[in-house]
């Protein structure tokens, strides 16, 4: 919670009507208002808001630990992208690999860094998380957001509320925007590079990103409208290995030079041959966004928006390798130091393409003092454009290849809540009541296709296909309960009923289509805090969650003569029981938060490979039990020991072990994949009067395992996972009002860090602001 936030007083109540009556009166909560007294303030603790703080947007009966960050922080910070404002949130981090990284997943206590699905991301009530799979490539949309529009960011850890999915085991991250009060433009211009020395790369990378945003209200109506456009390139992502051959070159081994050797992440000797896979890739991305309020009385407002986001990318790749006369040489049979090796013909091949993806959503609410109110919001994701050009070999710039279509992918969502506040004086003893209705539908269609011009070719024959679909529909109840001036209770029970079907894959000789399957599950919560003081505050959460699998899980993969590749379509769903004991006490201008957690999850889903048969299979399969567990101990404070001071602060132990997996016993007892045994960071803003601020910053990230086996024991090399501790700067100076200039440096000591690909190297930010 931000320190800004301290209560006051014990919260106030009264008994509620039951779960019957609130069923009955649920269609009541969307109309006017009953005719009841004026009441001066909600039944929970009263807050003190201090500086320009606004309460914060979770529920007030969340029953987690939650961690808050405003606009007027991350201000301060080194910000390009909208994952940037969760860097210094404690026991989080963000796979974000460079600046326009679309990959960028977050990682939270006992979900590593690819379990995407175990994490949601919504903006003003729409769902940015892309849960159409479970791994990098399905990481939330957030470039449906500006920076510049966010107001301020909450993230409640564990799934221990009744209001949000299964997905919400790891965590939820709410962003609120801002909606204008008045006339206002502005425009922001960032430019920023990095030195980038590896292997046989050591150049510069540069990129920029320009915004502007404008918006008025004009009687009842509210309008924001913006556009952004981000370039940048990134350092390479991706390196073309062979282990070192132990076989002597033969006659029809081309010799060459110019490859590197480094130990891998196994200890393994290992040849470096060039820049491969993602390689440097340049990205364009465009974004256009306008939201729209209207008030249609004092106490019903109803909102639309609409977001649009391209992207445009090109990922280079080179070689190291030269023959005898000078030429680069991209695959074949080689000599490397008289031992023979034989590189694939795509090791190095590159690849591009584009798309055009819409946010579309729809809400109305009330705003009631107490009593009930009511809530709708409805999305809609759309891509309408997805195409990616791939060669079939290094070197070939206009030869065959593939092209990958994702058209007509995306998902839908629909939520229906109804909440009722008692009156303040109502008496020591009340309930607050949330409820509602949720339904979502996801769905994916994508298409390999042969190409003679993998650049700009048409598409030829089919080489595989999949699509399938899947949907939830859900209800929910949640009631707060003061039972006592210094006791509250929060339970709740969330229904889930979810369904897969219309899966199929394909391949130019077969069709496999699967059967539908489906699955129910409720899940119970419960959390109890009791205020020791009216500056101390414990809590104990329990809470059952179920994680459904996505279509990617189920369908997504490839078809190989008889066998399926990368997909498993009888997946069950994961199932974590989660507690969390948790202090929180306002102290030194701020708050400290002390957590214990556990999380233990059944039927984990992961893809590693079954060894238990003849030949190995790698998919996605159920992981029979993981458990995590750990503290976190975390402080934010305003003007601490001087007038300007802001300290954040926080220091994380994790400890994910897998304790059942019948598919890959040697995996039991190791730590999970990749969750570091300890997070910290440390951040300082000083304000210099209203004109300047000066922040410092510094993140660690401790040990971790990019393997379910543990087997890499030499983690700080590429294709490892590094311990790292890197330091940030900002300087950030206002000549007027209306203008701001700042500088900055991310990785100030260019640290050179890995989890798997290259990190960014020491990163230098420029940027300047207008206000009107």
């Amino acid at each position: 919670m931000h320190p800004a936030f301290k209560r006051e007083a014990p919260r106030d109540s009264r008994p509620g009507a039951g779960i019957l009556c609130v069923l009955a009166s649920f269609a009541f909560a969307f109309g006017p208002a009953r005719a009841e007294p004026e009441a001066p303030a909600a039944s929970l603790s009263a807050i003190k808001v201090t500086g320009t703080a606004e309460r914060p947007a979770t529920d007030p009966d969340m029953p987690a630990s939650v961690e808050s960050v405003t606009r007027e922080q991350f201000q301060s910070w080194n910000v390009v992208n909208s994952e940037d404002t969760l860097k210094y949130l404690p026991n989080l981090d963000v796979r974000k690999r460079f600046i326009g990284d679309q990959n960028s997943i977050i990682a939270v206590r006992g979900t590593s860094n690819t379990q995407s699905a175990r994490g949601l991301v919504y903006a003003d009530g729409l769902l940015l998380s892309n849960l159409l799979g479970n791994s990098y490539s399905f990481p939330p949309r957030w470039s449906m957001v500006f920076p510049d529009d966010i107001e301020r960011v909450d993230v409640a850890y564990g799934p221990f509320s009744a209001l949000y999915p299964g997905n919400a085991m790891g965590s939820t991250v709410l962003i609120t925007t801002r909606m204008p009060t008045r006339f206002e433009a502005h425009a922001n211009v960032k430019a920023f590079t990095q030195h980038f020395d590896l292997f046989g790369v050591d150049r510069d990378f540069e990129g920029h990103e320009a915004s502007a945003t404008i918006g008025d209200r004009i009687g009842r109506l509210s309008y924001l409208l913006g556009a952004n456009r981000l370039r940048s390139t990134s350092q390479p992502m991706q390196f073309a290995t062979l282990a070192q051959s132990s076989q002597s070159a033969t006659a029809a081994a081309t010799p060459v030079t110019g490859a590197y050797f480094y130990d891998n992440q196994t200890g393994q000797r290992t040849a470096v041959l060039g820049v491969s896979g993602e390689g440097i890739k340049h990205t364009t991305q465009d974004q256009f966004k306008l939201r729209l309020q209207y008030d249609l009385t004092s106490e019903l407002q109803a909102g639309a928006s609409v977001a649009y986001w391209h992207e445009r990318y090109s990922s280079d790749t080179s070689t190291f390798l030269e023959d005898g006369n000078g030429n680069p040489v991209y695959s074949g049979k080689v000599a490397i130091d008289g031992r023979e090796y034989d590189i694939p013909a795509a090791a190095l091949a590159e690849s591009q393409g584009e798309s055009d993806n819409w946010l579309y959503g729809l809400s109305l609410k009330t705003s009631h003092a107490s009593g009930w109110n009511g809530e709708v919001n409805a999305s809609a994701f759309d891509v309408t454009r997805s195409i990616g050009r791939q060669a079939n070999a290094g070197g070939s710039d206009n030869g065959p290849g593939t092209i990958t279509y994702g058209d007509g992918t995306g998902w839908k969502t629909f939520d229906l809540k109804a909440s009722y506040t008692p009156l303040a004086q109502s008496g020591p003893r009340a309930h607050r009541l949330a409820l509602g209705y949720h339904f979502d539908h996801y769905f994916t269609n994508s298409g390999t296709f042969g190409t003679s011009n993998w650049r700009s070719g048409a598409s030829g024959a089919l080489k595989n296909a999949f699509e399938g679909k899947t949907g939830t529909q859900a209800l929910y109840v949640q009631d707060g309960w003061q039972f006592l001036p210094r006791w509250k209770l929060v339970y709740g029970l969330r229904y889930e009923d979810w369904r897969a079907y219309g899966g199929s894959q394909a391949s130019p000789a077969a069709l496999l289509a699967y059967p539908g399957s489906s699955r129910r599950h409720a899940s119970p919560k419960a959390s109890l805090s009791f205020d020791v003081t009216d500056d101390l505050t414990l809590r104990a959460s329990i809470g059952r969650a179920y994680r459904f699998p996505t279509v990617g899980e189920l369908f997504q993969g490839q078809i190989s003569g008889s066998s399926i590749v990368n997909n498993n379509p009888d997946l069950r769903a994961e199932n974590d029981l989660g507690k969390e004991l948790s202090a929180e006490w306002w102290h030194w201008n701020g708050v400290f938060r002390f957590s214990l957690f556990q999380d233990d999850v059944r039927d984990a889903i992961f893809r590693q490979t079954d060894t238990t048969v003849i030949p190995n299979v790698t998919s996605f399969q159920n992981i029979d039990k993981v458990r995590s567990r750990g503290a976190e101990l975390g402080y934010q404070g305003q003007n601490v020991g001087m007038e300007g001071l802001d300290v954040t602060a926080s220091v994380a132990y994790t400890q994910s072990k897998i304790l059942a997996n019948a598919s890959n016993p040697e995996s039991v007892g190791k730590y999970f994949y990749r969750i570091p045994l300890w997070r910290a960071k440390l951040l300082a803003t000083y304000r210099f009067g209203e004109r300047a601020s000066a922040s410092a910053g510094v993140r660690y990230s401790g040990r971790q395992y990019n393997t379910l086996d543990n087997a890499d024991t030499n983690p700080d090399v590429y294709g490892g996972t590094s311990t790292y501790t890197v330091a940030d700067l900002k300087f950030t100076y206002k000549p007027d009002r209306r203008s701001e200039m700042s500088v900055g440096v991310d990785n100030l000591f260019d640290e050179r860090y890995f989890v798997y690909h290259p990190y960014p190297g020491r990163t230098l930010y420029v940027q300047a602001a207008f206000r009107m």
